[in-house]
Parts: C-alpha cells; sequence; structure tokens
C-alpha cells in the first residue's frame, strides 16, 4: 500500500510538471504560429479570418518579401557576416585559449584578467569606442568593419568557456603528438580542437544567434542598405512595409526560421558542451 501510494504522487507530480512544462512552450510557441499564419494570409483578412489555419495560403507573400523588399539583400548579408564573425572567433579564441592555457609568457594573468574584466563591461557601454575607434581607421559602414566589431564582442566568453575546456585537457595526447613532430600549432590543431569539439558547438551557436540578432551595433555602423544585415534590414523594411502585414510578418518569418533550425539541430551541443569538460570518448 506505502509503495502504491507513493508510486501514484510520484504519477500526479509528473503530471503537473509536464503539463506545466506544456503551456510554457505553448505560451512560447504561439507567437511564432500566428506569425507564420499572418504571413500566408492577405491584408484584408489578417484581422477578419479567426480560423487557426487560413483557408486560402498566399506563399507569394514571400516572393514578394523576398524581391520586392530587397530582404533577400539583407538576408544574405547576414549570412556573410554570421559566418565570418564565427570563423573568426573560433579560430582566434582557440589560439588566445591554447596559448593561456597551456604556454607561460609574461603577463599572462594580467592579459588573461583583462579579458574577464571585459566581459562586465555591458555590451552597448562598448558599442561608443567602437564607432569612435572605426571611425578613426575609415572602417565605419564597411563590411570588414562590422565583422571586426562583432569578433571583437564575442571574444572574451568564448576564450574564457576554451581555456577551462584546454586546462582539462589531458597532457599524455600533447606529448604523444610532440614525439610524432607536432609544433604547437600542429597540436592546437590536430589535439586541442578535435577534443574541443563541444566547447566549440557552444561557441558556434551562442555567436551565430548574436550575431544573427544584433541591431544595436549594425545601427551605429551601416549606413548604406546594400550592406545591412537582417535586424537592421528588417527596421527598414517595416517603414515601408508597416501597414501591409503579412508581407511584414513574411520578412519576420524568413529572418526568425534559419537560426530557430539552428537551434533545433544542436541544441542537445549546448548543454553537453557546458558540462561535459574535456571527457575524451
Amino acid at each position: 500500500m506505502e509503495g502504491s501510494r507513493y508510486k501514484a504522487i510520484g504519477v500526479v507530480k509528473s503530471v503537473i510538471i509536464h503539463s506545466f512544462l506544456m503551456s510554457v512552450a505553448l505560451t512560447c510557441l504561439f507567437p511564432l504560429f500566428w506569425m507564420i499564419r499572418c504571413s500566408l494570409m492577405t491584408n484584408q483578412t489578417v484581422f477578419t479570418d479567426k480560423t487557426l489555419i487560413p483557408r486560402d495560403l498566399h506563399f507569394s507573400n514571400y516572393i514578394q518579401a523576398w524581391v520586392d523588399g530587397g530582404f533577400g539583400i539583407y538576408f544574405l548579408n547576414s549570412m556573410v557576416y554570421t559566418v565570418s564573425v564565427v570563423v573568426g572567433i573560433v579560430l582566434v579564441s582557440s589560439l588566445a585559449a591554447y596559448a593561456f592555457s597551456r604556454l607561460k609568457f609574461p603577463g599572462k594573468n594580467f592579459f588573461f584578467g583583462m579579458f574577464l574584466a571585459a566581459m562586465m563591461i555591458p555590451l552597448p557601454g562598448s558599442f561608443v569606442p567602437m564607432y569612435v575607434l572605426m571611425t578613426k581607421l575609415g572602417l565605419a559602414n564597411t563590411r570588414i568593419g562590422y565583422i571586426l566589431c562583432m569578433i571583437s564582442v564575442g571574444l572574451s566568453v568564448s576564450i574564457l568557456l576554451l581555456k577551462t575546456f584546454f586546462d582539462k585537457l589531458p597532457h599524455d595526447m600533447e606529448d604523444a603528438a610532440r614525439i610524432d613532430g607536432c609544433g604547437r600549432l600542429g597540436i592546437w590543431w590536430h589535439v586541442a580542437l578535435p577534443l574541443a569539439r563541444p566547447a566549440l558547438a557552444v561557441i558556434v551557436i551562442f555567436n551565430s544567434l548574436n550575431v544573427w540578432n544584433e541591431y544595436i551595433l549594425a545601427y551605429l555602423l551601416l549606413n548604406d542598405t546594400s550592406l545591412m544585415p537582417l535586424q537592421r534590414g528588417l527596421m527598414v523594411f517595416q517603414g515601408t512595409y508597416s501597414v501591409d502585414y503579412p508581407i511584414l510578418m513574411s520578412g519576420l518569418t524568413i529572418a526568425a526560421l534559419p537560426i530557430i533550425l539552428i537551434y533545433l539541430f544542436m541544441q542537445q551541443h549546448i548543454i553537453k558542451g557546458l558540462t561535459e569538460g574535456a571527457t575524451v570518448q
């Protein structure tokens, strides 16, 4: 009887917890569903058609948003910025983290402390110095200037995460690689990076999200519409199509879907990369 009672209590708790989590999930997913729903309607039926699934689906809204709204340019720019920034952050942060973890040089602790101190500065607080620096260097309103700024934004956290990971790596594998003739760069490329794949996956996901959703820095640096990323371009897009809600929702859907798909496919690596450490399988 006692065992059945505890089992019943466990079932009730499980039902309550799962019901709560499902309600939270539905609350988060409903705006996304509503956005997609409105993107497939006409401007006349957005506020009159009360059905969950519209009777007539207008996929031409996406074509109009992509072509007529110039949304294809914004999307391509965001793809270029995201790939460039993520690759740059992975290369620079992994090299720096490996140096902080394995090499001995004067000022090592001081420079690493500077990277940690940079994490305490709110990101918007660093945007004004970045803008002044890019203006003086003549890199304002250029692709390379925006990419360099976004790389600097993501470096501190990435270096901290990778250094913590590299600190736990076994030295035996590095010694074996050194015996085989690998230098420092060879060990970094052939040993450290492959073992740090879970941490690298976290860095790729987090920085992809940051670059894809960045607006303030893009607003400060980029004035040319041909250089604007998605979030900056969306404001121009919204100003043009603010009354045409289906076209506007189509643009928002195009902006949201890629990063949602990336997150869904790689979400397992987030927890794995943050908790696994340097376990070698």
